[in-house]
């Protein structure tokens, strides 16, 4: 395939067919395994750790004891140990700039008295076990392992569970080490729909978890939604994809070069260029047969590009982005002059990417935001995953009687207007009583009183103004229909 057949003009019949199409990359590949995954899960429920055992003989052709499901520390800690100086440099150094980043994002508690007296507030408490999975085999993308764990650990989540399958070869060592550095309690050597279902509803070896994140395939993305609302998940994502909104002043090699970083992924990967400048669309697709051509994955980019690829010519740079945020990419590159001033326009994209020294590969590994993006055009309502995804809130609410006696009468009218009659009379009782001893002093004699002093209640119990949610003790870090390799919430 020659890359000029990729470049389309925006609004023309060519072009809405090709960006048509990426709408409905994976659709399909779900329903077709969801029969599957259904029993696969239903055995899991009912059989424990013996499913788990024959689910690994197989799908996975290895042979395991049930003592052998689980990972020893020991065994993390010595694969860390046993990489390269510079390999264990570059891990800590993208840990570092990923733990960094996530401690911005944790949220405190709160509470304030309203002009009623009742004193609101929200607490924020991190989950207490969640679940990574982490693809195996040569799908092991350590940076996943960190960018799903450490913001689990900023978030102070009490227990971080891993599922990863092991192949003939025994495990990974790299996936091992990503584990222990980024704060694994426990790694289990189980993979697809089988482990899904086991950190949803638990065996007699794999505790059950509050919230399942980390990428997968698309047996293990359709195991996340049926199991959802047993458990929680991060997302529902599909192929990775990156849009490059490009001027004439860009350079083409970096723009081929990032649109090829996201079509070796896999055959379902999209890599869209949009620019006003025809001279550098042709130039692009020019870059791109070049680079194409010594690239390792070439097979594959190549049926990304075929498939899902497009250089889109524009009237303007204004129309490049309504574009851009009618696709809402997972990555967005803009590879333009003053990318700052141009940032304003985005509204819908997973990650944005300012002018062309910022590629989308530098996020991937350790920029320090999150590289789980949202995919498939869902960046119009979903965010990257973070700290926020590992904790829960909770409101609280603390009322006296002043509160009661100035709000209750409205509470007992909306409740009638809601035919709640019950609700009305709960609020009526109190408010007959306001002034009233309560407790073991009621009903010795004294008559009621109508006081309406005003009341000091006493300090909510768990929550103070500018609390901080605690961080943890250790660092840590919420699907992809891709048949074969794997996505971050997309991919990379």
């Amino acid at each position: 395939m020659k890359a000029a057949r990729l470049i389309v003009t925006a609004d023309s019949a060519r072009a809405r067919e090709r960006l048509a199409r990426l709408a409905a990359r994976g659709e399909a590949a779900g329903g077709r395994v969801e029969a599957d995954v259904r029993r696969i899960i239903a055995r899991v429920r009912r059989a424990g750790d013996r499913a788990l055992l024959a689910f690994a003989r197989r799908f996975d052709g290895v042979t395991l004891r049930r003592s052998a499901l689980r990972v020893p520390q020991e065994a993390m800690a010595a694969a860390y140990s046993s990489l390269p100086g510079r390999v264990r440099g570059d891990l800590e150094l993208a840990a570092r700039r990923i733990r960094v980043f996530h401690a911005h994002q944790r949220e405190r508690s709160w509470s304030f008295r309203d002009a009623s007296g009742a004193r609101l507030g929200q607490r924020i408490e991190p989950l207490a076990r969640v679940g990574v999975y982490v693809p195996g085999g040569r799908a092991a993308y350590p940076s996943t392992v960190l960018m799903t764990v450490i913001p689990a650990r900023v978030a102070g989540v009490g227990e971080v569970i891993a599922v990863s399958p092991v192949g003939k070869d025994g495990d990974v060592p790299i996936t091992l080490a990503a584990c222990h550095l980024a704060g694994v309690d426990s790694l289990f050597r189980i993979g697809g729909a089988q482990a899904v279902a086991a950190l949803a509803y638990g065996t007699e070896s794999v505790p059950r978890v509050d919230k399942i994140v980390g990428p997968g395939n698309v047996w293990v993305a359709t195991a996340k939604r049926l199991t959802f609302g047993q458990v929680d998940i991060d997302s529902i994502a599909g192929p990775s994809e990156v849009l490059v909104v490009a001027d004439g002043g860009a350079d083409a090699e970096l723009v081929a070069a990032d649109m090829l970083a996201q079509a070796e992924h896999d055959p379902l990967a999209a890599a869209i260029c949009v620019t006003p400048d025809r001279r550098l669309a042709a130039r692009v697709a020019a870059a791109l047969d070049r680079q194409l051509a010594s690239l390792p994955r070439r097979a594959v980019a190549a049926r990304a590009l075929a498939n899902f690829g497009a250089i889109v010519v524009t009237r303007s740079l204004a129309r490049a982005l309504e574009i851009a945020n009618r696709l809402a990419p997972e990555h967005l590159e803009l590879a333009v002059r003053a990318p700052r001033r141009w940032l304003a326009r985005v509204r819908h994209a997973g990650a944005v990417f300012l002018g062309q020294d910022a590629p989308e590969a530098f996020g991937d590994y350790l920029a320090g935001p999150n590289h789980v993006l949202p995919t498939g055009g869902t960046a119009r309502f979903a965010s990257p995953l973070g700290v926020y995804d590992f904790v829960k809130r909770t409101s609280v609410i603390e009322a006296g009687p002043r509160t009661l006696a100035r709000l209750g009468p409205a509470v007992v009218r909306l409740a009638r207007l809601e035919g709640l009659d019950a609700h009305g009379r709960a609020v009526e009782r109190r408010l007959a009583g306001v002034g009233s001893p309560r407790g073991p002093a009621a009903g010795r004699g004294r008559g009621p009183k109508r006081s309406l002093a005003p009341h000091t209640p006493a300090p909510v119990r768990g929550i103070r103004v500018g609390a901080s949610v605690s961080a943890g003790s250790r660092p840590r870090p919420a699907a992809a229909h891709r048949p074969t390799t794997p996505h971050r919430r997309g991919g990379r």
